[in-house]
């Protein structure tokens, strides 16, 4: 018996395959492929996936809707545990409470709040991540964040133990969280909101997407801001002023629409985004003096 052989018994049919192209499953649509690729319908199956990773000591990586991702051409050796539509539930359980699975996407969860006339995840209508990879990278846009809004996390230990955590301890800060440290796979999260008008929320949300659509790459592939914020500055303005916009490795390319994007021109390899990350940070260090970081998670064999 391997590992392989043993998940195909425990786990659902179709929840587990091998050699997955990741470039199928991230925003980016770049990346070799994973050893295996697991997609649980439970936190059952997560509870068994992680005492099987156990067993037979194999690695792991957890991934939402693969929006905030680039992996390395080589791919990923080991597991990644992919959270979908199986964690799709969301649902009123309080006054101004929603329990969220962790595989809905923010999308979704912004408009289930409006349609409840609950407010404060409005920032959230144009983030294209998963709830749970929200809470893993604290996403935040338009002065909202993740932080704001978490009253609780209910995740599975990596010996598959099920634990839960105030929104305070999950140790919420820009692009961080506690998740980011010890290995726990996010299941669900309890959204704490506020009573509001629907019309105001919705006509906040038209505004949030109407300045997306204006001023974002939307219709390229991407994993959305390229780099962190550094404190005082915006990214895109200073690679703008660097006068990169459209500087391209191969099909990477900082955007000709907004320079805090690069984007995948068609047949991009994560190697040409790397190349091109370090001569953008290169280029705006020497302009500005002022060093960029990656937003982007980059995960994968090197």
């Amino acid at each position: 018996m391997n590992f392989f052989d043993e998940a195909q018994m425990l786990l659902p049919a179709g929840a587990i395959v091998k050699n997955a192209p990741m470039k199928d499953y991230t925003t980016f649509k770049i990346g070799g492929a994973a050893d295996y690729l697991i997609m649980p319908r439970s936190v059952k199956d997560v509870q068994e996936i992680f005492r099987l990773l156990n067993k037979y000591q194999v690695p792991h990586i957890l991934l939402g809707n693969g929006s905030n991702v680039l992996v390395r051409d080589k791919g990923i050796r080991g597991a990644v545990i992919k959270f979908g539509g199986a964690f799709g539930e969301i649902r009123r359980t309080g006054e101004h409470e929603l329990l969220v699975g962790a595989g809905v996407l923010l999308k979704d969860a912004a408009e289930f709040a409006a349609a409840n006339s609950l407010s404060g995840l409005e920032f959230a209508i144009g983030i294209p991540g998963s709830i749970g990879g929200a809470v893993f990278m604290n996403a935040g846009a338009y002065d909202g964040e993740m932080k704001n809004v978490v009253a609780s996390v209910t995740s599975v230990g990596k010996t598959g133990e099920i634990l839960s955590r105030r929104g305070e301890d999950v140790a919420l800060s820009y692009r961080h969280s506690i998740f980011q440290e010890n290995g726990e796979a996010i299941c669900e999260v309890t959204l704490a909101l506020t009573p509001g008008n629907e019309r105001e929320i919705r006509d906040k949300m038209a505004d949030y997407t109407a300045r997306r659509e204006s001023k974002q790459p939307l219709t390229m592939p991407s994993a959305g801001s390229t780099f962190k914020r550094p404190k005082g500055y915006f990214a895109g303005t200073l690679i703008d002023q660097t006068g990169l916009k459209g500087f391209s490795v191969g099909d990477a390319q900082v955007s000709e629409k907004h320079a805090g994007f690069v984007v995948n021109k068609g047949n991009a390899t994560a190697a040409d985004v790397l190349k091109l990350i370090e001569e953008v940070q290169k280029r705006v260090y020497a302009a500005h003096k002022v060093r960029l970081f990656p937003e982007v998670r980059i995960i994968g064999e090197e």
